[in-house]
C-alpha cells in the first residue's frame, strides 16, 4: 500500500517503518525527515565531533532500514531502538578514541558566524557544551536524552537499559555537576539575577 507523501505526516513512527518494510519509499523519506535531524544532533553532543556523528547517523538509518521487514509493532518504540542503536555506535567511537592521545587529534574547526548579535549564544552553547564534556558519559547520555531530546525516564531507561530510578539518580546528578561546573560563568555568560 503506498500512501501520499504529505498524508503520512500524522502516520506514526511504526506505521511508516512497517509501510517501508512493504515497499512504501515515501514512507522511509517521511520517517528520515523526522528522525534523521534528531539522532544527528543527538549523535553530535555524545562524541562533540559533527564528521563522526553523521556517521553513526547515517549508519543508525541503515540499520533501521535493514529491520524494516522484519520490525515488529509494539515491542519497542522506532525512535527508542533508534537512539539505542546511536548510543552504541557513540560509545564504541568514544572507547575506540581513548587510546589516542591529544596531542594526535587535530583542533576542531571554528565554525561560528561572526555576527556579533549570535556571539552571546555561541559562547553560552559552548559553556554547556563544555560542561556537558566534562560529566560522566551515562550522565551526560541521561541529561543530553532528557533535557535537550525531551525524552520521558522510561524512554531513557528503554534507551540506556537501566532502570528509571537510575535514569532519576544519573539526571538529579547531572544536574547538580552542570550547575557546578557553570555557577562561575553566569555574569560572564550574560545571565543576571532580576
Amino acid at each position: 500500500m503506498k500512501m501520499a507523501f504529505d498524508a503520512l505526516a500524522d502516520v506514526s513512527d511504526d506505521a511508516l517503518l512497517v509501510l517501508y518494510g512493504n515497499g512504501d519509499t515515501d514512507a522511509a523519506r517521511a520517517l528520515t525527515q523526522r528522525l534523521l535531524p534528531r539522532v544527528l544532533g543527538f549523535a553530535t553532543r555524545m562524541l562533540n565531533d559533527a564528521t563522526e556523528a553523521e556517521d553513526v547517523a547515517q549508519e543508525a538509518m541503515l540499520r533501521l532500514w535493514k529491520i524494516a521487514g522484519d520490525w515488529r509493532q509494539g515491542e519497542a518504540k522506532v525512535s527508542t531502538w533508534l537512539y539505542r542503536v546511536v548510543l552504541n555506535l557513540c560509545t564504541d567511537r568514544q572507547r575506540k578514541r581513548k587510546g589516542i592521545g591529544l596531542d594526535q587529534i587535530s583542533e576542531p574547526e571554528d565554525e561560528t558566524p561572526g555576527a556579533v548579535a549570535g556571539l552571546q549564544e555561541q559562547e553560552r552553547l559552548a559553556a554547556l557544551k563544555d560542561a556537558l564534556a566534562a560529566l560522566p558519559d551515562r550522565q551526560r547520555q541521561a541529561v543530553v536524552l532528557r533535557h535537550i531530546e525531551g525524552f520521558t525516564n522510561p524512554e531513557i531507561a528503554q534507551v540506556l537499559e537501566i532502570s528509571v530510578e537510575a535514569v532519576e539518580s544519573l539526571t538529579a546528578r547531572g544536574k547538580r555537576s552542570l550547575e557546578v561546573l557553570l555557577a562561575g560563568k553566569r555574569a560572564e555568560l550574560g545571565y543576571t539575577d532580576d
